[in-house]
């Protein structure tokens, strides 16, 4: 059996919660080493070699494709709402242009979204880039502000903004297909070099994931415990989410990708390649 160690990165939202149930609960073998941190950090940390398998941006991965494969059937997606990845605003997406907006360090998809809808509208407002996980932090002239992951579930923004557009009901609206906001990756080095390692990681997260939707009221209330949100808005957001890779997904994530490139927001038409 190969002994080499392996990384896998854990995004520190709730939104993964259900995929690394039983890798909390003793299935991780003592080869494998849990990395856990904003999927920003993540991102950066596979393209280093920090990591070798973890779950990254969508869009990060439509950068990076010659450097990436995807692991088969995982992802965080919605089919319409998603309640985490949001924009926050005083005025309609339309009425944007001149105003600024503040985007959050922390995912490369939400923002690709949004810019795209932006470019795709043709609406230009002031971009700016800045913390957006607290609003008592959000300067008094931004107008609207783009926020992910347990920031967006958490944070009282209608204290301040007159509106919450969720950017995965948004996206439906335009194209009608689900929305993919993370996917897993592995790197393509590290999957030449080490394929059994990685086919049984893949397989482990398989077990994992299966153990978390078995005891999904357990995922909600640990939830509920770390963010101090209702039993019954958890069991709608676990509703919501989905963490598999579907066709439709990926015609959703392929239409994301060529809209993406069509707008100049990537350089180059991404492949969707899976590991195999």
């Amino acid at each position: 059996m190969n002994s080499d160690k392996l990384r896998m990165g854990r995004i520190s939202y709730i939104n993964a919660s259900p995929v690394y149930y039983g890798l909390d609960r003793g299935l991780a073998p003592d080869w494998l080493t849990l990395v856990t941190d904003v999927p920003a950090a993540l991102n950066h940390q596979i393209r280093t070699g920090e990591v070798d398998i973890s779950p990254i941006s969508a869009a990060f991965y439509g950068m990076n494709t010659e450097d990436l494969l995807l692991i088969p059937d995982f992802s965080i997606s919605s089919h319409r709402e998603v309640m985490s990845v949001i924009c926050a605003s005083n005025s309609s997406l339309e009425e944007l242009t001149g105003k600024k907006v503040l985007f959050s360090r922390e995912s490369a998809t939400g923002a690709s979204l949004l810019k795209m809808i932006f470019a795709m509208k043709r609406i230009e407002p002031e971009l700016m880039v800045g913390p957006t996980n607290d609003i008592n932090r959000i300067p008094e002239d931004v107008e609207a502000v783009m926020v992910i992951g347990d920031a967006a579930l958490t944070q009282p923004w209608e204290d301040r903004f007159s509106q919450k557009i969720d950017l995965g009901q948004s996206w439906f609206e335009m194209t009608g297909l689900p929305f993919v906001f993370a996917v897993w990756a592995v790197r393509r080095s590290f999957a030449r070099e080490h394929p059994d390692r990685v086919k049984q990681a893949v397989e482990i997260l398989c077990r994992s994931r299966e153990q978390g939707y078995e005891h999904i009221d357990e995922v909600v209330d640990r939830g509920c415990s770390k963010l101090g949100l209702s039993r019954a808005m958890l069991e709608n957001y676990y509703h919501l989410l989905h963490c598999d890779l579907d066709r439709p997904k990926i015609e959703g994530m392929k239409k994301f990708f060529g809209l993406l490139y069509e707008h100049g927001i990537l350089r180059q038409p991404a492949r969707v390649e899976f590991f195999q």
